[in-house]
This record gives C-alpha cells, sequence and structure tokens, in this order.
C-alpha cells in the first residue's frame, strides 16, 4: 500500500532481532552520560550489526549500506529505534548519519576518501557545528558569528560553538563560518591546534554519543581543501542537510515511544489496584488509546515525506510539519506511559523514564517547534496554501 519493497520484511525482522537480543541487553543508566564507555559498546555493536546484513541502511549498496529508499528506511529506523543503542549500532544515528550525506553530496573525492569513508566504517566520529551561544546562530541561522578569512592557500576560523551533538572525541567537525562570500561549510580536524572541544554539556539526554561539546576556533588555520562544496553556499547545504535529518529523527523516536508504551501497556496488565488490573481502567484505556492514535498519525505524516524524498520533490513543508508533530506526540506518549507506571515509570528500574527524557529535547532540536510553527504560517499564508 505504501510503496514498500518487497524485501522490507525481511530487513525488519533482522533489525527487530538485533535489536531486543543485542541492543536492548547492553542499554543500562550508567551508560548514559559517559563518552567513552559509549563509543566501546557502540563498537562491539557495529561488528555485530555488520555481520547481521544490517549495518548503515541509509548508504547506498555501494558503500556498503543496505540501500533503502526512505519508505523502507522509515520502517527500518523505527524498529532500530527501539533501542537507544539501535541506531548507534546500526550507524543510522545523528549527527554522523547526516554528515554523511553532506560529504556524499558536496565533498571531493579527496574529502571522501578521507572523512567519508572512515566514517561509514565507524571507524570514527563527526558532528556538525552550527548552533553558537547568544548572540550568535541557533533557530536563526543568519545570526551566525563565526567567521572564516581568507588566507594565502587557506582560511582562518575564529568563534565559539555550543550544544554541538557528537563533539567529544569526534574526529572531524562540519563547521559553518561567514565568510565574505557568505555563509560556508569546512571540515576541520579535531587536532587542529586552532580547534578545541572546552567542554562536555551535560544535557536531560544521556544516550547522545559524543555528548554536545562545546567549541572554541581561535585562529584555526585550515587549507583551502577544507571547504566542503562552495564558498558561500553553506546555508543552502545546512538546509539540505536538516530536512532528512528530522525526518530521521522522526523515524527513530517514534520506535522509542513505541517500546515505552509497550513497556507500560504489558505492565498495567499485572498490576492490580482495587481488586482489578490497571488495564481495566477507563482513564488508563483512553491513555493507551490516545498512544496508538500519535503514534499512527506520526507514521503516516513521516512516510508521507519519505515518499515524496523517493520521488525527489521537495519536502520543506512536510518535514516541518512531521517535525512539530512528531516530536510532540512522541513526547505525549513517554509521558503518558510514565504515567501509566506510577512511581515506576519515574525510576531506572526500566528505561520508561530515559525514553521520556531522550524524547524531550527533540521539540528544540532541528528547530524548535515554534520556529517552524512560525515558518509555516508564514509560507501558508504568502502562497495562500488551502489546507
Amino acid at each position: 500500500m505504501f510503496g514498500h519493497s518487497e524485501r522490507l520484511i525481511e530487513i525488519r525482522k533482522r533489525v527487530r532481532h538485533f535489536v531486543d537480543h543485542e541492543a536492548i541487553p547492553r542499554e543500562c543508566p550508567e551508560l548514559a552520560h559517559d563518552v567513552p564507555a559509549l563509543d566501546r559498546v557502540a563498537g562491539e555493536l557495529r561488528k555485530k550489526a555488520m555481520a547481521a546484513g544490517i549495518y548503515a541502511p541509509q548508504l547506498p549498496t555501494q558503500l556498503g549500506g543496505l540501500g533503502l529508499s526512505w519508505r523502507d528506511r522509515a520502517v527500518v529506523l523505527e524498529e532500530s529505534g527501539r533501542s537507544f543503542l539501535g541506531p548507534i549500532a546500526m550507524n543510522c544515528a545523528s549527527p554522523d548519519q547526516p554528515n554523511m550525506i553532506n560529504l556524499m553530496e558536496h565533498g571531493s573525492r579527496q574529502q571522501r576518501s578521507n572523512y567519508l569513508e572512515p566514517l561509514i566504517r565507524g571507524d570514527v566520529r563527526s558532528c556538525f557545528a552550527m548552533t553558537e551561544p547568544s548572540p550568535g546562530a541557533g533557530s536563526d541561522p543568519s545570526m551566525l558569528q563565526t567567521t572564516a578569512r581568507r588566507r594565502p592557500g587557506g582560511w582562518v576560523i575564529d568563534g565559539r560553538k555550543w550544544f554541538i551533538s557528537g563533539a567529544v572525541d569526534a574526529a572531524f567537525a562540519i563547521v559553518l563560518a561567514q565568510t565574505s562570500e557568505g555563509a560556508t561549510t569546512f571540515i576541520v580536524d579535531a587536532d587542529n591546534p586552532g580547534y578545541r572541544v572546552v567542554r562536555n554539556i551535560s544535557s536531560i539526554d544521556g544516550f547522545q554519543i559524543g555528548g554536545h561539546g562545546e567549541i572554541e576556533l581561535n585562529a584555526c588555520e585550515v587549507a583551502d581543501d577544507a571547504v566542503l562544496g562552495e564558498v558561500g553556499q553553506g546555508f543552502i547545504y545546512a538546509q539540505r542537510r536538516l530536512e532528512p535529518a528530522r525526518l530521521s529523527h522522526c523515524m527513530r523516536f517514534i520506535g522509542r515511544a513505541s517500546r515505552a508504551m509497550e513497556i507500560a501497556q504489558e505492565y498495567v496488565k499485572t498490576r492490580f489496584s482495587f481488586g482489578k488490573p490497571l488495564a481495566d481502567l477507563q482513564q488508563i484505556q483512553a491513555m493507551v488509546a490516545d498512544s496508538h492514535i500519535d503514534l499512527h498519525a506520526s507514521r503516516l505524516m513521516t512516510w508521507h515525506a519519505a515518499a515524496k524524498m523517493d520521488l525527489g520533490e521537495s519536502v520543506k513543508h512536510e518535514s516541518a510539519m512531521a517535525k512539530v508533530f512528531v516530536s510532540e506526540a512522541v513526547g505525549r506518549v513517554a509521558d503518558r506511559a510514565a504515567q501509566m507506571m506510577g512511581a515506576l515509570g519515574m525510576s531506572e528500574d526500566t528505561p520508561v523514564s530515559l525514553i521520556l527524557r531522550e524524547l524531550r529535547p527533540f521539540r528544540i532540536y532541528d528547530g524548535a517547534s515554534e520556529l517552524h510553527r512560525a515558518t509555516l504560517a508564514r509560507r501558508i499564508l504568502k502562497s495562500n496554501l488551502q489546507p
């Protein structure tokens, strides 16, 4: 009905088995915020994901991936996202996944050899450095303060970035900086003397591989071949990166919220109160029904945008709507799951409270819901789009 391929059933089955028997058993609260430990577990699980034939579903087959369409990818990323470790193990987690897209589309042959290929193998990690402290770029990229000025044979970059997902122990960063020709993306090696990760910013979501770093670029010298793509096209490249990145987040987090509700449903069937299981109470039943409605609507919005991606059509409008709706819907689902489980849902005896914490930032990451609503409304009113 939705144009999924015939091989999807088998791939989905393998991913479900891998997540249930390899990824979920390796989860533990102690891994959260422990960047080195998370890296070690990721390395071990990636070897198993390769052996299971489920590695890098987003990449073309000639690069070692599964070559899945966006529609098939939606299903597979949802399955992987049931576990905190699933997308990391399958090398389809942010920020490396969208960075691979940037490098595939805009990287030179040398850049693909030096950066994309090790990233695909899982030998290194990367980050995308755009967000800055006030008054710099955040939801409004045009406020970009980091600068890059030309010098003979290269550039000198100065600026500060923060909340850069994956920055801690990343091998390189894709840095957005303002030049006289316009915003430009640069590949900066982490061992560059002018590049420094100042700190790992402790955050509500603990299973972000590489944490959330604050980065200082101080007289950071890079050669001309560090420019990714064309000079002055940085904002365009960032937008092309963000649209598929938002959709991929939706796919993964639908899986995470679904798992929280699975756990809660099993709990209310066996937990008795006032002489009957919680599942017999209408208020519990309403929460279950509303959660399945939210998840179903989230899948359909995501699958529709994925189908348009497969057709090569712009999803600027649809990805923004999906991002707003899904980010809020999965949060509602996880919140209901925690509420259904009472005190147990607040504890770390089950993954539900951790899932709730992981999902909350999605309303901010890749553009706050308020920004997307404002942008959508302006576009609708300007173009007189009909509801």
